[in-house]
């Protein structure tokens, strides 16, 4: 496995690729401290590519808190071993300075109007706007024929997905399905920065996901104030479990919108996205609603 450090180095590698024939390639964007979610990533695009290029790059531009950039884990060694075991091809882990050589900032934002300023967007301004820019870079400096995305950033993929298409960028984004723990803890590189004490009530979020999802299965009839009182009771089963949430709301899968009105939530397809913290530990997840 090759470990790139700047983009010269990708550069030459793709030059070599090009006359060598460089097949379908494959691009897992990660911030490292892999862990089993992350692998399983890998293991898709190594079923799916001839290369398969891992990115490892804590991106400031979208942190909105500096202690939480500042306290995200970079475990580049141990990341690099993980990589090398799974048959990856190729590490970029390129440094702040080269990917923003304008003092650590990029003067070209990539916006995603709506998307970009709802549920995640609206608790983190600025967000995702540096998701989508440096997506975009990276797009650009890998040349991905695919890139897999994990389906617990959930409205993070549909804003990649919608940036693709709105921009014609040439690479097809495919989402993952989540891979849990056994307890039903979404893989996250945050939950090693839980205490114990908080680890064993971190499962609850799933939980009531689930019964929120359940709920919604069996609306048969549509009532247009269910939605906020059945949104805002898990908010308070949250809360009961030791959680700080900051939302829980249901969506439509498809653009991330409120339920269509009028119609029974049995007969949408939804998602039921929530952001919480734990102790000083934000977390989040999804359920789909229609497992078919």
């Amino acid at each position: 496995m090759r470990i790139l450090r700047d983009r010269r180095q990708l550069v030459a590698m793709h030059q070599e690729w090009s006359r060598k024939g460089r097949g379908t390639v494959a691009l897992v964007p990660t911030m490292g401290n892999l862990h089993e979610g992350h692998l399983t990533l890998i293991r898709h695009a190594r079923a799916r590519a001839q290369q398969v290029v891992v990115s490892i790059f804590v991106n400031p531009l979208q942190f909105d808190r500096v202690e939480d950039l500042e306290r995200y884990p970079r475990t580049l060694e141990a990341d690099a071993r993980l990589a090398a075991d799974a048959g990856v091809d190729a590490l970029f882990c390129p440094s702040s300075e080269d990917m923003y050589p304008d003092d650590g900032v990029s003067p070209v934002r990539v916006v995603v109007p709506v998307l970009s300023e709802i549920l995640e967007g609206a608790y983190r301004p600025g967000h995702f706007d540096g998701v989508a820019t440096v997506v975009t870079k990276l797009f650009n400096l890998v040349r991905p024929d695919l890139a897999l995305f994990g389906e617990k950033d959930y409205q993070q993929f549909k804003l990649i997905e919608r940036m693709v298409q709105g921009l014609d960028i040439p690479t097809r984004v495919e989402a993952v399905p989540i891979v849990r723990e056994p307890d039903g803890l979404a893989f996250s590189s945050r939950n090693s920065q839980l205490p114990e004490s908080a680890r064993s009530v971190a499962p609850a979020l799933k939980r009531v996901l689930d019964e929120v999802a359940s709920v919604c299965r069996t609306a048969t009839v549509f009532e247009a104030d269910r939605v906020p009182e059945v949104e805002g009771r898990a908010c308070e089963r949250l809360r009961a479990a030791g959680f700080d949430p900051e939302y829980l709301s249901i969506r439509r899968v498809d653009d991330l919108l409120e339920p269509e009105a009028g119609v029974p939530l049995a007969e949408q397809d939804l998602v039921v996205l929530a952001a919480a913290w734990l102790e000083d530990v934000r977390l989040i997840d999804n359920v789909r609603t229609r497992t078919d």
